[in-house]
């Protein structure tokens, strides 16, 4: 089921400007900053935050060379960059459950930014823990099949073998799920024969909700928006079915 939020973004970043290209891989960038000061070093072998990072980072087609200066960067002694990561929880229009990643410098500023899209938009920032606790951790790697011509059968196989857990096919996608540690190994594994499109450890929910109304429907469009808009603001995941799966 996570197709239904993710395939929408996906779609997003298909066709991005070379605006967004940049601006995601300044998120990126920054989450890797961030995975080699809390994993404690620059080699994804001993550091399985900084691995996931560069698996997504991969899957983003993030130069090489950007990934390397970005490490060397954050391992540089004269390094400023002072960025912690933020979680924010709350509901949004029709208690839609959202969780936002951020990573932020300031944490005043970035709180006041989601605070401030959650209630101009229907929804309502929440304590700690209000919603994650119907969200599963797992590592989500998504294979393009837009040609249609991958097999069902063969795909699981190869799933399985690379060490993943289970996957989904629908229209245009395959998503594989695997452990949160896992998802860079078996990435790595699977773009060998396969067309990523995206791969990282995601909030997936355990069940979704549906907006009948217009009105919750825009309003949820426009604060999704705004927080991918937002340069703190890494990852939003949410448990609403906007059917674009």
């Amino acid at each position: 089921m996570s197709g239904h939020s993710k395939w929408h973004n996906i779609q997003k970043t298909k066709g991005a400007a070379d605006a967004k290209r940049a601006q995601a891989f300044t998120k990126i960038a920054r989450e890797m900053i961030v995975a080699v000061k809390e994993g404690g070093g620059g080699d994804p072998r001993s550091n399985s935050k900084l691995a996931a990072v560069i698996a997504k980072a991969k899957a983003a087609n993030m130069p090489n060379d950007n990934i390397k200066r970005t490490i060397d960067k954050a391992l540089g002694s004269g390094s400023t960059d002072n960025y912690e990561r933020v979680t924010y929880e709350g509901y949004g229009p029709s208690g839609v459950a959202v969780i936002v990643d951020a990573m932020t410098d300031n944490r005043k500023r970035t709180a006041s930014d989601v605070r401030h899209y959650f209630d101009k938009y229907g929804g309502n920032l929440g304590p700690a823990n209000c919603v994650s606790w119907s969200f599963d951790r797992k590592g989500v790697i998504v294979i393009d099949n837009e040609d249609g011509d991958l097999d069902e059968e063969s795909v699981l196989e190869a799933v399985l073998e690379a060490g993943g857990d289970d996957m989904e096919m629908e229209d245009e996608i395959i998503t594989a799920y695997t452990a949160p540690d896992d998802v860079a190994a078996v990435s790595e594994a699977l773009s060998e024969k396969y067309h990523l499109l995206s791969a990282q450890v995601e909030m997936v929910p355990q069940s979704y909700i549906s907006l009948t109304s217009e009105g919750d429907i825009k309003n949820m469009e426009k604060m999704l928006e705004m927080f991918e808009d937002n340069d703190d603001v890494q990852n939003v995941w949410h448990n609403w079915d906007n059917g674009e799966a």
